[in-house]
């Protein structure tokens, strides 16, 4: 998630990926505030064991199109309300990616569904 105030909306995937059995990392980490952090964290996920990244953000939302910049693991973008537009300017700014920059998007405050989303991934990857 970009910033610990997205902790709320992005705890819902936390629940539905902990009751499902599957293994995750959770961590705050901003594209704007520490770009080059974020940019390791992401660039060495798929050696971390990583699968599929859920990214929550919200305002310009920059997080998910940047994990998306740096990793060809799957990238699923959760918009989150934290704006007087009411998460659509997340939502815009995550489903809005150039070509070669592909992310998922759910609903805006989907954690839960981004969960869902990246367990049918893993099931798929898994078969």
């Amino acid at each position: 998630m970009g910033s610990e105030s997205d902790r709320a909306v992005m705890s819902k995937a936390e629940e539905v990926l902990k009751e499902a059995g599957a293994g995750y990392e959770i961590y705050v980490s901003s594209a704007h505030r520490d770009p080059d952090g974020t940019r390791v964290l992401v660039s060495g996920a798929a050696e971390r064991g990583i699968k599929v990244i859920i990214a929550g953000a919200g305002m310009s939302a920059a997080l998910p199109g940047f994990c998306a910049s740096y990793t060809s693991l799957p990238v699923i973008g959760v918009p989150i309300s934290s704006s007087s537009l009411a998460g659509i300017d997340a939502l815009l700014s995550i489903a809005q990616m150039p070509p070669g920059v592909p992310v998922a998007t759910v609903a805006v405050d989907g954690a839960q569904n981004a969960a869902h989303l990246a367990l049918r991934i893993l099931r798929l990857i898994s078969e």
